[in-house]
């Protein structure tokens, strides 16, 4: 399949030779509109790509450039909680870095656990929780399966983003994601804990890629869009309904920052 797929997207865009790969969460489909003469291919033309399941997650692989960049933006991810399997970006991946994507740019919808990370932030992924254990990479053979995790968000990266939001004149904080496998949400006891751990910020996705993205050798950028307060830190009632509307009001800020931050960012 990664060979049927690959051949599919080098004919689509012939000599279409991207460095970055990005994936879109919840927020940041606008992203989609700053791309210049984009092809664009449905997830369900390609042989091992996910066909989302979640409201808000679209389907479709954007290629074009942002700026001078060169890019792949994957519209829509697959998550763990859908089907069990946490290995579902596996090929996409694969896919994205034999056609030459070097670095992966994730991003997500998060709950915040601290008071001054407010709903409609944004934060850079500076480490993760994995609070299930659960690894995309079981099954795998040969010793690079053992996969270093420090510095796992590359904090070269991660520094030019925070530089560039604030020449958006956009705050970017920095901070620690836990992975919660879901679909349901924390309960307040497990926000505690979490805080205990050190995470500030909650989400359902993103871990596993990192990991997947790590195993190919790729650097890894990766930011959250806050659309609320971890349950049992405010009033507000928690749902998917509400995390997309938080997510849409924030979504033009988002969205251009992510822009600006890949079409100036520096690989070498």
């Amino acid at each position: 399949m990664l060979k049927d797929a690959l051949q599919l997207l080098k004919t689509r865009a012939p000599g279409f030779v991207p460095r970055v790969a990005v994936v879109l969460g919840s927020g940041w489909g606008g992203v989609t509109e700053h791309i210049v003469d984009p092809v664009r291919v449905a997830y369900a033309d390609l042989p091992g790509f996910p066909v989302p399941t979640v409201a808000g997650h679209g389907g479709e692989l954007w290629m074009g450039s942002i700026g001078t960049q060169a890019v792949a933006v994957m519209s829509g991810r697959k998550h763990g909680y859908e089907t069990g399997a946490v290995d579902g970006m596996r090929l996409p991946l694969q896919v994205l870095q034999a056609l030459g994507c070097e670095v992966l740019v994730q991003t997500n919808a998060a709950g915040s656990l601290r008071a001054d990370l407010a709903p409609r932030s944004l934060m850079a992924i500076s480490d993760h929780i994995n609070w299930p254990q659960r690894s995309p990479l079981v099954g795998q053979s040969g010793s690079e399966r053992f996969v270093g995790m420090v510095d796992a968000y590359d904090p070269l990266l991660r520094q030019q983003a925070v530089e560039l939001a604030a020449l958006q004149g956009l705050a970017l904080q920095s901070g620690v994601y836990a992975w919660a496998f879901g679909p349901q949400f924390e309960t307040p006891a497990e926000i505690r804990m979490l805080a205990r751990l050190g995470a500030d910020a909650v989400g359902m996705s993103t871990v596993p890629e990192t990991i997947l993205a790590r195993h190919l050798g790729m650097r890894v950028l990766a930011l959250s869009l806050i659309t609320n307060m971890g349950a049992g830190l405010s009033s507000e009632h928690l749902s998917h309904a509400h995390t997309l509307s938080e997510a849409a009001a924030a979504s033009h800020t988002a969205s251009a920052v992510l822009a600006s931050i890949l079409a100036n960012l520096e690989l070498n």
